[in-house]
């Protein structure tokens, strides 16, 4: 789950990493209140879920409490990349001496949470590690230790800030991996992280990326989902507990396992064909479960083709057959769909689709060649 600039900032704070004043509006007169506040020297930000906002004109730096209630009406009129901007936050400007990227995410090689930081900030890291790989700094995070002062040191040491920094530099260090383990995220990133003509450190921008598999445990932050920025079918998805990512493919897939899931998009692929989602409907799927998975994968006007991929481990493939047949009593858009159950109940399975004149394969291959013929044809 993304989180918005804001939402990001607040988290931060709390843990003790200082952040510019400001609030966020959702209309333009509020913003012009926000400036008057501020000072009427501000700088204001669409808050949208993609990047490039500043290329694309979304944020702007405004010096009266008037011309930020006209940029406020610019900006919450506009769309970034096909993203409505509903609301822009409206934060002091800062004074900048200094521009440091700072960032904590994953590192699936070492199996343990890296701190990432580079005297280059303010600019995209992918940037600075293709043109300047040696100014990104990476240190490793043991989880059972969390992130030792020490380390800190070391990071602030290597990007070549002052040793009078160290210390608070450190401390804003600490508080990101607070945030970062404390919600559970995959992501916590201050880009830039500024040091002011006052020598004070701000993180002027932050994003966080929320693992939705552990947002059982953080109610309070699945209240901050913005579901205006997904794709309908992903929300639609959640709903019932399915896996789904749109693409821009024109074979429906519908699979039980990630990993398998993965392996039919990657054979869709070699056939000449392209996949218009991932969607794994997960262990133990119901027919209800099922029926609204083919309505989501239906809903996509580019699909041409479905295919089925069911490996009846847990799922029981009669169930599956079910859950498609009453599935397709529900929707109005006929398309040819190839289906390949395997496992338990397989001939039943198969039986009850071929009760309802549907195409059936043995074998994943057979499918797949099934599944692009038709979508082609």
């Amino acid at each position: 789950m993304k989180l918005h600039e804001y939402q990001s900032k607040q988290i931060f704070a709390d843990n003790g990493v200082p952040i510019p004043h400001g609030r966020v509006a959702v209309t333009a007169a509020a913003a012009k209140e926000i400036a008057e506040e501020l000072g009427g020297r501000v700088v204001i930000k669409a808050q949208v879920l993609v990047g490039g906002r500043g290329k694309a004109g979304g944020v702007r730096l405004v010096k009266s409490p008037g011309e930020a209630e006209e940029i406020a009406t610019q900006l919450l009129s506009m769309q970034i990349k096909g993203l409505s901007v509903r609301r822009v936050l409206v934060d002091e400007t800062a004074s900048i001496r200094t521009e440091i990227y700072l960032g904590i995410t994953n590192d699936r090689m070492t199996r343990r949470p890296v701190i990432v930081a580079s005297g280059e900030g303010g600019v995209e890291i992918e940037e600075v590690a293709r043109t300047s790989p040696e100014r990104i700094v990476r240190v490793p995070i043991d989880p059972f230790l969390g992130l030792r002062e020490y380390q800190a040191r070391s990071v602030a040491a290597r990007i070549g800030l002052d040793r009078d920094h160290w210390k608070a530099f450190g401390q804003i260090c600490l508080g990101l991996y607070g945030a970062y383990s404390r919600c559970d995220a995959t992501l916590a990133e201050i880009n830039p992280l500024v040091i002011t003509e006052e020598g004070r450190f701000l993180a002027l921008d932050g994003k966080m990326l929320i693992d939705d598999n552990a947002m059982f445990r953080h109610p309070d932050l699945a209240e901050l989902r913005d579901v205006d920025e997904e794709q309908p079918e992903e929300t639609e998805a959640r709903k019932y507990g399915l896996s789904y990512v749109k693409m821009d493919g024109q074979v429906g897939c519908m699979v039980n396992g990630a990993g398998l899931a993965m392996a039919t998009m990657d054979l869709i692929k070699s056939c000449g064909g392209n996949p218009a989602n991932f969607l794994d409907i997960g262990g133990g799927a119901s027919s209800e479960k099922v029926a609204a998975a083919l309505r989501i994968i239906l809903t996509d006007a580019n699909v041409r083709s479905v295919l089925f991929n069911i490996f009846g481990g847990i799922t029981r493939c009669d169930e599956v057959a079910r859950g498609i047949l009453n599935a397709l009593r529900t929707v109005t858009r006929p398309v040819p769909m190839v289906a390949r159950l395997v496992g338990t109940n397989e001939e039943e399975g198969r039986r009850i689709l071929a009760s309802a004149k549907m195409d059936t394969a043995l074998t994943l291959v057979e499918a797949a060649q099934k599944a692009v013929t038709l979508a082609m044809g």
